[in-house]
Parts: structure tokens; C-alpha cells; sequence
């Protein structure tokens, strides 16, 4: 066996040798081949091939498993990684889902606040451009929100008080500004423009505020008030002014009653022209306490008349009313009394009752008179007849009252100031006293604020005024 292995070396060692003779070692002395030799070593020669194939496979097969135990271990991660990034996904899918809806949620409920807020909401950028109209916008302007979004916002909607210069203002100062806007008698606004912070662009917030019933309501409460206090103050001034004018006027008319008799004048001198001009003090004096007791009696009844609701009456019988006020008070020295005042009445039939204050009413009425009077004593002429035309009667839903005079008429800066409360800015008694007379602030606020109704005022410097009153019928 060693011996044919050395052979079969040999022949490795020498290839043209076997090449030349592949049989060369097999063959004995006489050239004859031994195949038994030959299959030994063939035999031999494959049991080796097969021995090293068998060691290789094993080897190759310890290696493959060892690889696919690898292989099946880098698999189980991979799956266990997968699952878990499947699951991870999955729970933040399910999160985006739960915040996209709440965040849809959210935008919803937002825009229905916004949608359903009572104030006018309109956002807007540097420029002025509409980013945002709600639906009180909408109903106000009537303009739709799709018609104004992108769009200009004084090229839209120019009856807007907010000016540009306002939206500089705010973004400049990063501050919130605020604006009223108000009619009297008829709306107040308050206007407010916000500043956004925190946004990638500059804009503003505008918020109108209608505040219309507040003020009202506030008007209404300060005016109770005010006449709370006059009241107190009329029934004060008549109960300290009347006691000392009864004295003075019982002390007049005992005067004047000895002075009668004669007693008091030496003999022969009762038809004097001293004792006809002492007589004429006399009763001048007595007119004029009459007067002041006409005064007391009406603030008296000023104080004592006042309800806090209203009453059902007839406007005629108020105004009939104010005008026998009007004679028995308004009077000035060195010009003609009320009492000669020509008043044309131009009174409708079956006027309806109203829903009024009567008292407040009243003082209105008589307010009117007395300016009208004032105007009218500035025009003394040869041959000037003063006149007062009243109109009451029935125009479709409402009541419709005019009192025209033929005095002295308003210029257009008393006109513009005629309803506002005046504000003395001088120690004169009698400067006060002629600014405070040619203004109408409290008639104004009676009509506008306690009844809702409408006052106002034609006038020309030449011919005279005209005040208009709107009462509503219920």
C-alpha cells in the first residue's frame, strides 16, 4: 500500500513520466500489468477523495448551520424590529389621528365662536387686506365672507371709522387701540384694534363692539338719577323758597290793603301821582310773586309727578299744559311777556294716547317755549308779531310734533352744538346762565333716550327754527 502511494506520488512528481506510462508501475518483471495493483490503488486513491469530501461537506455543513443560525437570529431581530416600528407607527398614526381630529375639533369650535359672536370680527393684514370676515361682518356690511376675504378693506366697505393710519398705529406701538363711534339717539360702537403677536405676518384684530343698549341703559340709569336728585332738589328749593314768599306776599297784600283805605296818606292826596306809582309798585310786586308761586307749583309738580314707568296720555293735553306754564313763568323785563305770544295750533283729530313719562315730557315741552321765547324777545321790531305754529298729529307709526317760531333762528355752530350738554368754562352768572339757555342737551335726551324717539332742528338766522319730534306710537 506504501509502496503504491509512493508510486502514485511519483507520478504526480514526475507527469511526462506518467503521461509516457500510466501503467508503467503496475507492470511486474515479464511487462505485465497488475490490476489488482491498479484497483487497490484506485480504490485507495477514491476512499481518500471521498474521505476529504465528506471532511469538506461536514466542515461546510457545520459552517452553513452555523450561518443560517445567524441568518435565523438576524431574521428574528429584523421581525421583532419590525414589529416594533410597525407598532410604534401605528400608535402614532392613531395619535396624528386623534390630534388631527382634535385639532379639526378645535377649528371648529373656534370658527363657530368666532361665526356666532355678536361683535363685528374682521382680521386683516399690513396692507389692509381681509384674512378673516365673520357672519356679524356679514350681516352688517351684507357683504359675504367669500365676496371679502383677499380683498381690500376700505375698498369693500369704506363706512368703516378704522383709517389705515389706525392699523399703523397699533402695529407700530404694539398696543391695542380703541375707538367710539356713536350717533346719539341712535347706535354707539366701541371699536377696538388688537395687534397680532406671535405670527409670521403683521396684522391686525378689529372688534366692533354695538354697545347701543348698554349706553342706553347707562344713560337711562344716570338720567333716573339726575332726576332723582333735581326732584329732591326742586321739592328742597320750593319748601325754602315758599315759606319766606308767603310772608313777603301776605306783608303785600296787607300793605296794599291799608294803602287802599287811605290811612296810611295824608288827607287829599289819595289820587297823587306818588300814590298812583306806589299803587303800581304794589301790584308789580304782588304779579311777580304770583309768578314765583307758579314757579314752585311747578317744580312742586315736577318733583311729585315723575314715575319710573311710563303712562298712557294724550300728547295735546301735555302740550295745552306746558303752554299755561309757559304764561305764567316766562317773562323778561324790558320786552314783551309770553302771555303775548300769538300760538297757532294745528292739532290732528283723534290723536291716539301714547306710552310717555308725562312729567319728563312736559319739561320738555316747556324748555321748547322758553327757547323759543328767548329767540324770539332778540327780534323786538316795529310791527313784529312774535308767532308760535304747533303741529301734533298722527304720520304712519309714529307721532309727529313740530313747534316753529318766527324769532331769532340758530346759526349753523348753535345748530351743531343746540343738543349737547353745555359746560361752563367762565365765573359769569350771566354768561352761564345765556349758554346754558340756548342749549336742548336734556329735551334731547328725553325724546332720544327715555321715549326712543327722534328730535331735531331746522333753522335759518332770518326767519326762525323748527323742532321736529318723533314719538313712537307703542
Amino acid at each position: 500500500m506504501t509502496r503504491a502511494l509512493l508510486t502514485f506520488f511519483a507520478l504526480f512528481q514526475s507527469p511526462l513520466l506518467f503521461a509516457a506510462d500510466l501503467f508503467a508501475p503496475f507492470k511486474d518483471e515479464a511487462g505485465d500489468t497488475k490490476w489488482q495493483y491498479v484497483a487497490n490503488f484506485s480504490s485507495g486513491v477514491l476512499i481518500i477523495l471521498l474521505t476529504l469530501v465528506v471532511i469538506i461537506l461536514s466542515v461546510t455543513w457545520r459552517r452553513a448551520r452555523r450561518y443560517n443560525v445567524a441568518l435565523e437570529e438576524i431574521r428574528t431581530h429584523l421581525e421583532q424590529r419590525v414589529r416594533e416600528r410597525t407598532a410604534k407607527l401605528e400608535r402614532e398614526v392613531s395619535e396624528h389621528v386623534i390630534t388631527t381630529k382634535m385639532l379639526k375639533a378645535s377649528q371648529s369650535y373656534i370658527q363657530n365662536i368666532l361665526s356666532s359672536m355678536p361683535l363685528v370680527l374682521v382680521g386683516l393684514d399690513r396692507q389692509g387686506n381681509i384674512t378673516h370676515w365673520n357672519s356679524r361682518a356679514e350681516q352688517i356690511s351684507g357683504i359675504s365672507s367669500e365676496e371679502a376675504i383677499g380683498q381690500n378693506l376700505w375698498s369693500i366697505y369704506s363706512d368703516i371709522t378704522v383709517s389705515p393710519r389706525h392699523i399703523e398705529q397699533a402695529l407700530e406701538k404694539g398696543e391695542a387701540i380703541t375707538l367710539r363711534h356713536s350717533q346719539p339717539g341712535s347706535y354707539h360702537f366701541d371699536i377696538t384694534v388688537y395687534p397680532l403677536e406671535n405670527y409670521s405676518e403683521p396684522g391686525v384684530v378689529i372688534l366692533v363692539d354695538d354697545v347701543t343698549k348698554r349706553v342706553i341703559a347707562e344713560n337711562m340709569l344716570i338720567h333716573h338719577d339726575k332726576l332723582s336728585s333735581m326732584g329732591e332738589l326742586a321739592t328742597t328749593m320750593a319748601s325754602d323758597i315758599n315759606t319766606p314768599l308767603q310772608g313777603i306776599l301776605f306783608d303785600l297784600r296787607s300793605f296794599q290793603g291799608v294803602l287802599e283805605s287811605g290811612k296810611l296818606l295824608p288827607p287829599g292826596t289819595e289820587n297823587s301821582p306818588e300814590s298812583a306809582h306806589l299803587q303800581e309798585l304794589l301790584k308789580s310786586a304782588s304779579e311777580s310773586g304770583r309768578k314765583v308761586e307758579s314757579i314752585i307749583r311747578n317744580l312742586l309738580q315736577f318733583a311729585r309727578g315723575r314715575s319710573d314707568k311710563p303712562q298712557e296720555a294724550n300728547v295735546i293735553d301735555i302740550m295745552e299744559h306746558a303752554i299755561e306754564q309757559a304764561r305764567d313763568v316766562l317773562v323778561e323785563p324790558d320786552t314783551f311777556p309770553f302771555t303775548a305770544v300769538e300760538i297757532k295750533r294745528d292739532y290732528q283729530d283723534d290723536v291716539p294716547m301714547i306710552p310717555c313719562y308725562v312729567t319728563e315730557l312736559q319739561q320738555v315741552f316747556l324748555s321748547l317755549m322758553r327757547h323759543a321765547y328767548q329767540a324770539m324777545t332778540q327780534k323786538q321790531a316795529a310791527g313784529y308779531r312774535p308767532i308760535i305754529n304747533i303741529f301734533i298729529g298722527e304720520n304712519y307709526d309714529a307721532l309727529s310734533i313740530r313747534i316753529e317760531h318766527n324769532g331769532t333762528g340758530l346759526t349753523d355752530e348753535e345748530q351743531m352744538y343746540l343738543f349737547e350738554p353745555y359746560v361752563q368754562s367762565s365765573d359769569s352768572i350771566e354768561q352761564a346762565a345765556t349758554g346754558a339757555g340756548k342749549r336742548l342737551s336734556l329735551p334731547y335726551f328725553v325724546i332720544t333716550e327715555q321715549h326712543q324717539g327722534h328730535m331735531a332742528v331746522t333753522s335759518d338766522p332770518e326767519t326762525g327754527s323748527t323742532f321736529h319730534i318723533q314719538l313712537e306710537l307703542s
